[in-house]
């Protein structure tokens, strides 16, 4: 759960939620004082505003446009806007190499060389396309060699010709590397192209990336909800709208509109539904068909309609309604003329009820001097505020601010993180909704090729999902390298990268399997000394579990140094952390004492056998593990063991039946046996 801290600049501090991801990644804060605000006279590079004008004046475009050799076409034919004509030849093979990769995903290793030869063909002729599916191929030594050289230098070609997904492979590449001066330049330009995309009068619906998995385990809930149309609950939810129910209604045209938990986008089936909601007086329906008149998507952009809708709308005390009404006075869209105090007036109503747009749209008027006095400082409060909220936009304003040193002091490290959180909202965040599908269909090569290709561009849930279906599905995810099949080695290596990536961006799990791997040797060489490594990664991040295994290494010597002060420093670090490792912790330090105090002893030789057992326990429940995966759970097994069962069980009552009867036969024997006569008396 998000910590929420006070707002305030001056003497406190500014607490920013600099990257509120999910799962097993932990948020982290970013902390802003007074020392990071810039003087108030000192001369700024960015007095001309109009780069800071986030209102977008272009139509709504498919996703192909703002993300040429987008995938879209193959995957969702769009009954919006049509499909791109290829331009020339080169464009018309791409494509086909493409559609043959993807359907050799499934393990067809000759139809992915042919694939392959085709993305080659068209990246030779200068298409930057082509260029892009070249490096990812090169990146990931699929039917060609492993080659990171020539992954980079398709990546770069690819990016001077426009292709947005190769410039973000090349954004994250100088960002791990921590070359910030270049790689806030390509995801400055990723971020201005995302927000594109983002509503108005309120944040879009956060669609984030899903984690199939759960540590080791399918997240089967989050599954659950992504399967669209077939979904139980969305099937519910139409039936309740097909009997009139409003909010139903709101709720299917919502997903039909933003394409959300699995279902495909349809701006028709959208716009039917809302107006079908708006009929019955739901004021969210009013609202969104007001922001859908005001960008034209899905139909003729009238601003004239949108502020009725939005007006409409506020009528029904919806409060981010007055976000898209102060936008269009700001701009001077479907009113008389451009008023900037009104649409501060709306700007301020919706800030007054917390709502972070208006929060985000104040910022904006104080950062340009929009109808205000320009003052950075109340700028950059009401952005902090709309960021803790999760507002993006607000992300991309500090971004800029810290890019150029506007407000805030030039700080090129924090301006990455901010545009890298924007740019991965933009229109190739596509791919992780069609890897998810491939997956919930059991095309589960497809859905590892799509998640590995969102992990060159630097989506952590991506790198994490393509390493877990590695180690969970083996062969099956499949792995292809340069001529066929990886080796398990391979496998294993491929999935350890995949790991090590998803550590460095917060994900402490992710952390724990690479030390675990080192440990127990597991797909690798045993190796203390690094999994001491990526357990100090995981404990960095505040893992109870890497605490309590830096303990037991400092204990043992395994990896560190014997130091039992330390271990016993971590270990109560691990308790502090999470107290539900009580008992642990409470065997490893009664352990620690009898070290400390009978070394050399018979209790000590015990505790120590006592030791040696638990180790061999994890090593012992894998070989359990893998054979009842392997023996006991494969198909045919399964139902002859079932059966044997079944006949054991049977054979055992009737047995029990017999001896049960065997004892009661001869009780009602004697009991029906008729008393003796007394003898006769003499």
């Amino acid at each position: 759960m998000m910590r929420r801290g006070t707002h305030r600049i001056g003497g406190a501090l500014l607490l920013l939620a600099l990257l509120p991801v999910t799962g097993f990644a932990r948020p982290f804060f970013f902390v802003l004082s007074e020392d990071d605000l810039s003087e108030p006279n000192q001369p700024s590079p960015a007095d001309d505003v109009s780069e800071f004008d986030d209102f977008p004046e272009a139509d709504s475009q498919p996703d192909y446009v703002f993300d040429p050799g987008s995938w879209s076409p193959i995957f969702e034919p769009d009954t919006n806007f049509g499909n791109p004509n290829p331009r020339d030849e080169g464009e018309i093979i791409y494509y086909s190499g493409v559609k043959k990769m993807l359907e050799a995903s499934e393990g067809e290793f000759k139809l992915m060389e042919e694939a392959a030869a085709e993305i080659q063909a068209a990246a030779e002729m200068g298409n930057p396309q082509g260029q892009s599916a070249m490096g990812f191929l090169y990146s990931m030594g699929i039917a060609r060699e492993r080659n990171e050289g020539k992954a980079f230098l398709h990546h770069y070609f690819a990016s001077q010709g426009g292709n947005m997904q190769s410039k973000l492979a090349l954004a994250y590449t100088y960002y791990r590397r921590e070359m910030h001066d270049k790689a806030v330049k390509l995801y400055s330009e990723l971020a201005e192209v995302a927000m594109n995309s983002f509503l108005i009068s309120k944040d879009s619906p956060v669609i984030e990336p899903v984690r199939i998995h759960i540590g080791a385990e399918e997240n089967k809930e989050a599954l659950r909800k992504s399967r669209g149309e077939e979904d139980e609950d969305f099937q519910i939810l139409e039936y309740q709208a097909q009997k009139g129910n409003a909010a139903a209604m709101y709720k299917i045209g919502i997903f039909y509109y933003f394409g959300l938990r699995g279902v495909r986008r349809d701006h028709a089936k959208a716009l039917r539904w809302l107006s079908k909601a708006v009929e019955r007086g739901e004021p969210r329906s009013m609202e969104l068909l007001g922001e859908i008149y005001a960008r034209g998507s899905g139909v003729e952009r009238n601003y004239t309609k949108a502020l009725e809708w939005l007006t409409l709308a506020s009528r029904h005390q919806l409060i981010s309604a007055y976000n898209g009404i102060g936008y269009l006075y700001a701009k001077g869209y479907g009113v008389e003329k451009r008023n900037y105090t009104k649409a501060k007036e709306y700007f301020d109503k919706a800030a007054d009820n917390d709502e972070p747009g208006g929060f985000y749209n104040l910022g904006v008027m104080y950062l340009k001097g929009l109808g205000v006095k320009r003052d950075f400082k109340i700028a950059t409060k009401h952005f902090g505020l709309a960021a803790n909220a999760g507002q993006p936009k607000a992300y991309f304003q500090l971004a800029k601010m810290f890019h150029i040193g506007m407000g805030l002091k030039k700080n090129l490290p924090v301006a990455t993180a901010f545009y890298k959180l924007v740019a991965e909202r933009g229109p190739w965040s596509s791919l992780s909704r069609w890897a998810l599908q491939s997956y919930l269909k059991g095309d589960i090569g497809k859905s590892f090729l799509l998640y590995s290709r969102m992990a060159e561009l630097g989506y952590e849930v991506a790198q994490s999902n393509a390493a877990w279906i590695l180690d969970k599905y083996g062969e099956r995810s499949i792995c292809l390298e340069e001529f066929g099949f990886c080796t398990d080695a391979e496998r294993h290596q491929r999935a350890h990268g995949l790991w090590w990536r998803a550590s460095e961006q917060g994900n402490e799990h992710a952390a724990l399997l690479i030390g675990d791997a080192y440990y127990y040797g597991r797909g690798t060489e045993r190796d203390y000394e690094r999994a001491a490594e990526a357990y100090m990664h995981a404990k960095s991040q505040s893992n109870a579990q890497a605490m309590f295994n830096l303990g037991y290494m400092h204990e043992h010597g395994q990896g560190l140094p014997l130091d039992l002060h330390l271990a016993k420093r971590y270990y109560d670090q691990a308790l502090e952390v999470d107290p539900a490792a009580k008992l642990p912790v409470s065997l490893a330090l009664a352990s620690l004492w009898i070290r400390r105090n009978y070394a050399n002893t018979f209790i000590y030789c015990l505790s120590k056998l006592q030791v040696d057992v638990m180790n061999s326990l994890p090593e012992v429940f894998l070989m359990v593990d893998e054979w009842v995966e392997n023996v006991i759970l494969e198909e045919g097994n399964a139902t002859i063991l079932t059966l044997f069962l079944c006949l054991v069980t049977v054979l055992y009552l009737r047995e029990r039946q017999r001896r049960h009867a065997a004892v009661v036969r001869p009780q009602q024997q004697q009991q029906q046996q008729p008393p003796e006569e007394p003898p006769l008396a003499r």
